[in-house]
This record gives structure tokens, sequence and C-alpha cells, in this order.
């Protein structure tokens, strides 16, 4: 398999307005796919936006007619999948002939899900990841995904998968990502402190491959009035990296701008990774552990009764 050049996007996100934030994206994406990328990925919920400061007026108990009219706004801004955003999105990783992952905040009925969606060369929706486990308040504003949504796509420049911000911490997660075989692992993120890149570093490390992590660079000023509670900070302040499976850094990470990362990879270098250490091949003893994943979807289905 060739070398392939990949490009990580730090920027901010749009809150409550999805053309803008499309038009953002397609900007990006065209800066990236000029530095040749055939691979681009976005930090998490860069279309809809990460509500870091913002309580939606709930305590424990009780909520605000104030946090309710803010959700509203937020539940407004989310996009369908599949929908105009997405196949706006489609539209641009086809005029780039770029593999595109990027993180949305999904609106299915009146849910919400923190997601990853991967876009094809062609155009097409080739995937999505819900999240698994929202972390602390993103249990209030976002839905739990399930096992259905697990991919990890076969690109032809590798295999591609997306574990997003905290989800990383979830170890069985992580194998399940390397059993499906993930070769370029995504993860979006908004963790912007040091100690995560410590951690991106430990996954390309014990899953000998690939680690592309993206996070949102953003300053709460730029947010819309009412979405966070101090205007002056800086909300999240990147730390973007890409790193090789042997754990080594081979771009960033970068903090306090708006930037593009690149790097070109040689998918070569997984097996000589590989040939001391794979967690689910030669390391993984089975006949002590095992991991069962099930993949069904879950929600609420109908079944049509039949009649004799």
């Amino acid at each position: 398999m060739k070398p392939v050049r990949v490009a990580v996007v730090q920027a901010g996100a749009i809150p409550f307005d999805c053309e803008r934030s499309l038009a953002r994206a397609e900007e990006w994406i065209e800066q990236a796919a000029k530095s040749g990328a055939e691979l681009i990925l976005f930090p998490e919920a860069f279309i809809g936006g990460y509500p870091k400061g913002s309580d939606f007026g709930a305590r424990v108990g009780s909520r605000t007619p104030e946090g309710r009219a803010l959700f509203r706004r937020y539940h407004e801004g989310a996009i369908d999948v599949p929908g105009p955003a997405t196949d706006r999105l489609g539209k641009a990783a086809r005029a780039h002939n770029a593999w595109l992952v990027i993180g949305v905040i999904e609106r299915e009925g009146g849910t919400l899900y923190c997601t990853a969606l991967f876009f094809a060369p062609d155009g097409t929706l080739a995937g999505k990841h819900r999240k698994l486990m929202p972390t602390a308040m993103e249990k209030l504003i976002w839905g739990f995904g399930d096992g259905s949504t697990l991919p990890v796509i076969d690109t032809g420049i590798g295999r591609i998968g997306a574990v997003i911000c905290w989800e990383n911490y979830m170890p069985l997660l992580r194998t399940a990502m390397y059993a499906k075989g993930v070769q370029i692992y995504c993860a979006p993120t908004v963790d912007d402190r040091e100690r995560w890149v410590a951690t991106m570093r430990h996954i390309a490390l014990e899953g000998r491959c690939f680690v592309l992590s993206a996070c949102e660079h953003s300053r709460a000023a730029d947010y819309p009035p009412g979405w966070s509670q101090d205007c002056d900070a800086v909300l999240i302040r990147g730390g973007s990296v890409i790193v090789d499976p042997q754990g080594e850094i081979v771009a960033g990470p970068s903090y306090d701008r708006d930037c593009l990362l690149t790097a070109e990879i040689d998918p070569g270098r997984i097996a000589e990774g590989t040939f001391d250490f794979d967690a689910v091949g030669h390391y993984a003893r089975p006949d002590i552990f095992r991991l069962e994943i099930d993949e069904t979807p879950r929600g609420v289905h109908f079944r049509a009764e039949v009649r004799p």
C-alpha cells in the first residue's frame, strides 16, 4: 500500500448555524485538498457545536425555561443523517476526491447524538459512529449510541475508524477497533489538555495504528449570546496531533490557533509495529480473555402482526 497524505483540521465550530458551519467546513476541505490530502479529519461536533460552558438551565430535579429554549436552538442547529447537510458534505468530498471524517450533532426525532460521519471520495455517506458514552453533563443533551454504529471502513488507503473524545478511555471499545483491523484511527475531540496527547500516543502504540486527533479551537466570544458563562475565555484551545504506530508524533500538537496539520503516512509501518506486539493477534491470549460485541441496533421497533 502506498504512502497516504492525511490532514487534520483544527478550527472552531459555529453553534446553532448549520449554513455557516457547512461553509466553514467546505473552506477547510478545500485547503486540505490543496495539500494533497486523501483523508481529512475534523473535530468533534464541528457541525452543530460543542456546548462547553453551558448548563442548559439544569439542576437535579429542575430545568429552567431559558435552558429549554437554549436546547431548542441547539436542536434546530443539528442535522439529519442523511439529509441536506450530508448531501452538501458529500459533494465537498467528491469535489476534492478525498475521504472525509467529520464530527456533527445528529438529530433523530427529539434526540441528539454526537456523531462522526464518513464520506467517500465519490460523495457517498459511507458510515457513521454515534458516541456510545456521553461524559458527565453531555448525558443531558445527547443520546447514547449502540453497537450498530462501530464501523471500520476499508477505504483503499487504509482501514479507517473513529472513536470520539473520552470514548478513547474505554479499553474494550479500543479493542473492538483493533479487532476490526483499524489502521487509521480517528479521534475527533474537544479535550485540549496536554495529557490528551499522551493518550493518543498510547493508543497508537497499543493498537499499532496511525492515530489522527482533531481538536476544536474556539473562544467563548465567538459563540452566540447565552451559550457560555465566560465570554472572555478561550473555550477550547486545540491540541490536534498525528501519531505513528510506534507512538511517535509526526505532526503537532498545535495550540491556541486555527491550523491544518498534514503528514504523509506509510501503512507499511503498521507491520513493523505488529512484528513484536499485536493486541488482538499473538498478544491477545484468547484462551484467557474474550470480548463479545453486540452490534444489534437498539430503539423502538414495530413488528407487524402475522395473521394466519
